[in-house]
Order: C-alpha cells, then structure tokens, then sequence
C-alpha cells in the first residue's frame, strides 16, 4: 500500500486542482498577480544587479526556450526564471502572504512562467499550474509559523522562507506544466527541497544578495521538475522523514495540519496581499500613517519629533541599526528603514502614494531627508504587536515647534483583504512601473492580456510583448 505523506497529499491535490474547475477569485487573483509581477521585472531593470543577472545568463548560452522581460531572445528555461525571479523581487514590491511573511507570487510565477513558454501553455493551464504552486509555498511556510511566538520559525532561524517555500510551489507549478504524473509531482518536491535555500542576514547588515532568492528559486524549481522528467527521483517523506525539510529546516517544528487543512477546498490566494508601496512590507503602515499626518496638515519643516510605534518584532528589520536606519546609503537599504518610510509618507510621492522614484541613491542621501530621518525613533507599539503578524500595524506620534501633537494609527495594511487594491489600481500601479520602457501602446496590450488571461492560447503572446523594451511614446 502507498504511504501518504504530507508530500503525497500535496501532489494529489496539486495534480487533482490542475483538472478541476478553480474557484473565479483564485483565478482573478492570479491573472492581477502575473501582472504585477511582469511589471516589477520590467521596473527592475533600473537597478544595477539586473543588468548583472541579464548579463550572466546570457553568459551560459543554451537552447532558446523562455523570454528574460526585458531579455531580447530566449534563453533556457531554467535560466528565464532566474533572471525573472531575480527581477520580480529586487524592488521589494511583490506581494506578501500574512501571517508567513512569504513573497509567493516571485519565484512560483517566475518558475511558472518559463516552464509554460517552454512548452507553450495556454494561459489557462498556466493559471491552474500557479494558482496550485502559490498555494503550495504558502501553506508550507504557515507549517513554519508559530502562532504562540506570532513569527515565523524559518525567520527565527535566519532563513529566507520565501526561497525556501518558493522553490517547492515553483517545483510544482513547473512540474503540472511539463504534464508530470502525481509521483513525478511528489518528486519535484524531493528534488526541490535539495535546492532551496536563502540567508536572511542581509535585511539587517546589508548587500543585495536577497535580490538573488527568487531567482535561484525559480532556477532550482524549473531544474528540478525537468530532471524529474529525465529520471531524477526523490524521497517520498520529504517533508515529514527524519532527515526531511522539516527536519532541516525547522529542527523537526511545524504543523502538518497547516498544509492538510481544507485543501482543495480552501484557498490562500486570493488573500495574498499586494504591494501598494516598493519597499519592505513592515514599512507600509509607517508610510500610510505618515500620508495620514500630512493630510492632516503637519508641515515637515516643523516637526520637532517623530515617534514610530511598531511590532516589537519588526524592529530588528526596520529600526535595527537605528544608525544605519536613520542614514541609508542607498535606495535599497531605504526600503527597509522605518525613519525613512516616514520621511517618504510625509514628503509625498508617486505611484499609488509613494512611488520607485521615491527610493533613490540621491533621496536616501539627501540632506533634507536625513535631518528628518534623524528625529525618528522607532519603538514597539503594544497594540501593534498583538496584531502582527496578521498585519504590520503602525502608530506614528509626531511634536511640531509649536508644541502641537499629532497622532496617526493604520492597523490594517492597504492592499490586504480588509483594504483591496482595485484592478484599476493595479493597473496604474503597473503603468508607473513600466514607464519609461513600455510604450502606452504595449502597456495596454500587456494589462488587455493579463486581463483575459485564461483567454490566451499560448502564454508566448504575452511574454513576447515585453521581451524587447522600446521608446514610451504615452504615459
């Protein structure tokens, strides 16, 4: 008799969804994810570390199968999704899924993507092989969350749950597309789980290697599926053996009933949370409160004092270092500085409030900025706390020269469920990513095909679209 492990379960489900008719709101959802994600590639391009990862595939040569956004030619499969991986999470502006602090849409949609141009799936099978794969990397990073801690056990360990969760779901989706069987699936997971990988230490002392995560998650999925399907195999207690990923991973903590419980019938994805903001998700609420003040009317040339109020676990990301914090270097380490999110909130910006163009190498160094940044303090916030990880609330208490004081509390994150971007939102959030480099034309078309996704015969139709950049001639 066949055992049925945990990563059993996974393939029959991932294997029996791929056949079924998917719910209309994980559908919508991962039609307004692919678009995202192909917009943050395309504003990606801007950071030096792109042309790098572009560069180095181009490097390795190999057969034509997948588009790199932004590429030119195909390149193989697996390196498609490095680089798209790559590009997908280097703003820090794909979306979240809360309580794991996972980045899902990068690497699954990266993986995914490559794989399904490769063998030129429709649109509706690549959905299906998404949708299956987001869902896959998000309940096995809540099999890692622990609930009395309010944290996840990967973080605790200084593990990137994203890679690490990414690689797996990616592995699915890729295997579904390549038309795997349920043990080829269930072996995708064994080979991926060999492959993941990602160190968090960067987030509190520096570099841009976290850049680089989803990438190598995406590569090591769409690795690993195709060696599965030339004979490659893996164990059956993956996840669950002695020496399995959670074993590895986690010393043998976690839950089994988070990645059992209603599936099939109950899906994470559509309240996954967008980035309405590119920086690190624990400073959205920071920037939201700061709007909220300026909208009340404080003059930033006359604040005395600014006091941020946060989860107390946050604070090592955002607040630790509070030198650094209060003096970023670069755009980058700005993303992930409280003071810095207020500073942003406060001075006003683009996009859907603050926009890329507000996390600059200049703005991070710009004097006025760090004369604001210098009167922020980040402390924990009670409140807050009791509410995180389900949200990254934010208290912001401000004093003018006047003596006057101001107070702004955002205890839900905008782009969650409690508070939805529209499609119109994302649509405009898309467009200001891809200025510049997609003209109004192609950005249309793009948004028109993501739109109708399930629609498309070939996913190559909205691949090819933003293969090549070319002069914007509209907004």
């Amino acid at each position: 008799m066949t055992e049925t492990t945990l990563g059993r379960r996974l393939a029959d489900f991932a294997v029996d969804a791929s056949a079924a008719t998917l719910p209309d709101a994980v559908v919508d959802s991962v039609r307004k994810r692919v678009l995202d994600v192909i917009g943050l590639c395309v504003a990606a391009h801007r950071l030096p570390t792109s042309g790098g990862i572009v560069d180095y595939v181009r490097d390795q040569g190999g057969r034509p199968q997948a588009h790199i956004v932004g590429g030119g030619s195909q390149v193989p499969a697996s390196l498609a999704a490095l680089a798209n991986g790559v590009l997908a999470h280097s703003l820090d502006y794909d979306d979240t899924h809360l309580p794991s602090v996972l980045h899902p849409s990068a690497p699954v949609i990266s993986a995914a993507l490559a794989t399904a141009e490769t063998v030129h799936a429709s649109g509706r099978d690549t959905i299906r092989a998404i949708a299956v794969g987001l869902e896959v990397c998000v309940r096995l990073g809540m099999a890692g969350y622990d609930p009395e801690a309010g944290n996840s056990l990967f973080f605790e360990h200084g593990q990137h749950a994203t890679s690490i969760c990414g690689t797996m779901g990616g592995a699915v989706a890729a295997a579904l597309l390549l038309g795997l069987s349920r043990e080829g699936v269930l072996d995708a997971l064994g080979l991926a789980a060999s492959t993941a990988s990602g160190i968090i230490e960067s987030n509190r002392a520096g570099g841009t290697v976290k850049r680089l995560h989803c990438g190598w998650a995406a590569h090591s999925a769409v690795t690993a599926a195709d060696l599965v399907r030339r004979g490659f195999s893996g164990p059956p207690t993956v996840l669950e053996g002695r020496f399995g990923f959670f074993e590895a991973f986690l010393h043998g903590r976690y839950s089994a009933e988070e990645i059992t419980r209603d599936l099939g019938t109950e899906w994470a994805v559509p309240g996954i949370f967008f980035k309405p903001y590119p920086a690190n998700h624990f400073t959205h609420a920071a920037i939201d409160a700061a709007i909220g003040l300026r909208e009340q009317g404080l003059d930033p040339a006359r604040v005395e004092s600014l006091t941020l109020g946060v989860p107390a676990p946050v604070i090592r990301t955002i607040g630790e270092p509070m030198e650094r914090k209060r003096a970023p270097r670069t755009g980058y380490e700005a993303q992930f500085s409280g003071p810095y999110a207020v500073v942003a909130g406060l001075l006003g910006g683009g996009g859907l409030g603050v926009g890329l163009a507000d996390f600059t190498d200049d703005l991070a160094r710009d004097p006025l900025r760090r004369e604001l940044m210098a009167k922020v303090d980040v402390v924990p916030d009670d409140r807050a706390t009791k509410i995180f990880p389900h949200q990254f609330p934010a208290v912001l208490r401000a004093r003018d020269l006047d003596g006057r004081d101001w107070h702004q509390e955002v205890l839900t994150n905008r782009g969650g469920p409690a508070r939805p971007l529209s499609a119109a939102e994302l649509a405009l959030k898309f467009r200001d990513n891809v200025a510049g480099r997609l003209s109004g034309a192609t950005a249309d078309a793009v948004v028109d095909h993501a739109g109708r996704l399930d629609e498309i015969g070939d996913i190559g139709e909205l691949l090819r679209l933003v293969a090549e950049f070319e002069p914007a001639t509209g907004a």
